[in-house]
């Protein structure tokens, strides 16, 4: 039997040059048409994948699912299932969707009722999230930042190096792509005022990052290792932690972020598994000083995701304003779950974590426009001819992310969000 990955294997269904969704992908989703109600969903090409009705035919009889976890608004009682389970799952599905096997492709009946045209359906909340997570975990962005509002010469903190930084972010303004938002309000301190205002966010920017999915619980008291990690993390996803960086900027002393961060966060719809982005591994930089023992791993962590950044003025073109990798990460997925958990913290399927903002080496691979444009004194510009230092009402921000290598393209589809103006 072909695995589900390799590299060789060919679907049926049509997969366009360069598309997100291979049949080495198959990631996983909720969804919902005109006439139905939510349900998990997998992409393939430009279709998805009705799990529902594929169990409701016969195809997964030999996994003895109930239908209600297919039938369902979130896909946490399907990744409870457990990680073997969602590999014999994929590769099931793998087998069905495989140029070679008549069993669905030559059934035209059954075609008709399983897949969906992407324009055809509404993408939805993939999980449940009652946790989320915010790392600080990309020591060129840190590094930025530090030189920014800091010492450049000690840009970051004593202890950066030492441990993943995070702080707990509010999970119930996590949206999916496609989600409008208002400009959030709060208190600012111009720098030539004696006292703040209160008032919309003049310096809201996005932040470029990759969220992971718990898909195995623990019982308070339980710490997971580096080791154990990779058995915690069902999936990947895309992330825009959007900031208001002047309310961030009066209000983050003494404990950190709080109205500058809590009003929105995009997540894109496709949660990538992990098994589908183990071909991708890679090495990370060298971590110096050498970390704690409960911070070791071995073998390669990183994973090399391409990563890129669009802003579109409203009915304007779109501008590629960022160009980065997952790669460029200190801290790896394995390590931040290990920290988070190291104190008997318990953690529950579905939780997010994410990574923080990512930025690379070079000017391009920023991350943030607190970077891109430096603390508004280098303004990008648009080729409708306007500038940005900071996001203006209706623009757009489209995050997008993929792997490649032997021809094959691993995709997240895209994390998509819309400033509207402040209520």
């Amino acid at each position: 039997m072909i695995k589900a990955n390799d590299p060789s294997l060919t679907s049926w269904v049509d997969v366009p040059l360069n598309s997100d969704f291979p049949i080495q992908n198959l990631p996983f989703g909720i969804f919902k048409t005109q006439s139905s109600t939510p349900r998990v969903g997998i992409a393939i090409g430009n279709q998805v994948l009705d799990l529902l009705m594929l169990n409701k035919l016969g195809f997964l009889n030999d996994f003895k699912i109930d239908d209600s976890v297919f039938s369902n608004p979130y896909m946490n009682d399907f990744i409870a299932l457990g990680k073997s389970f969602c590999s014999l799952f994929r590769q099931r599905i793998s087998n069905l969707l495989n140029v070679s096997n008549p069993e669905l492709r030559g059934n035209k009946e059954a075609r008709f009722r399983v897949l969906h045209s992407m324009n055809n359906i509404q993408m939805l909340m993939p999980v449940q999230v009652r946790d989320y997570t915010d790392f600080y975990s990309s020591i060129d962005h840190a590094t930025n930042v530090g030189t920014m509002f800091r010492d450049p010469a000690n840009a970051l903190l004593p202890n950066w190096k030492h441990l993943p930084v995070g702080y707990h972010g509010r999970a119930s303004s996590i949206i999916v792509s496609g989600t409008p938002f208002h400009r959030p309000k709060g208190q600012t301190k111009p720098a030539d005022a004696e006292s703040p205002v209160f008032g919309p966010s003049k310096s809201l920017d996005f932040e470029l990052e990759v969220a992971f999915i718990i898909g195995k619980s623990t019982e308070l008291g339980k710490s997971v290792t580096t080791a154990e990690a990779d058995n915690y993390i069902f999936g990947l996803t895309l992330f825009n932690d959007w900031s208001a960086r002047d309310i961030q900027t009066w209000e983050y002393v003494p404990l950190g972020p709080f109205l500058a961060k809590n009003f929105a966060s995009t997540i894109s719809p496709w949660v990538v598994t992990l098994e589908a982005l183990e071909p991708f591994r890679t090495a990370g930089y060298q971590q110096e000083p050498k970390v704690l023992p409960y911070l070791e791993y071995t073998g390669e962590k990183n994973i090399d995701i391409h990563l890129e950044v669009v802003l579109q003025p409203e009915k304007g073109e779109e501008n590629l304003i960022c160009h980065s990798n997952y790669k460029y990460m200190y801290w790896t997925m394995e390590q931040q779950l290990a920290h988070h958990t190291c104190n008997g913290c318990n953690i529950n399927i579905g939780d997010l974590m994410a990574s923080g903002t990512i930025s690379g080496p070079t000017p391009e691979s920023y991350g943030s426009l607190l970077e891109l444009a430096w603390k508004g004194t280098k303004p990008l510009k648009l080729t409708d001819g306007s500038e940005r230092k900071f996001i203006l009402d209706n623009d757009t921000i489209i995050l997008r992310g993929y792997c490649e290598k032997n021809a094959i393209r691993i995709g997240f589809g895209e994390a998509r969000g819309k400033v509207l103006p402040a209520l």
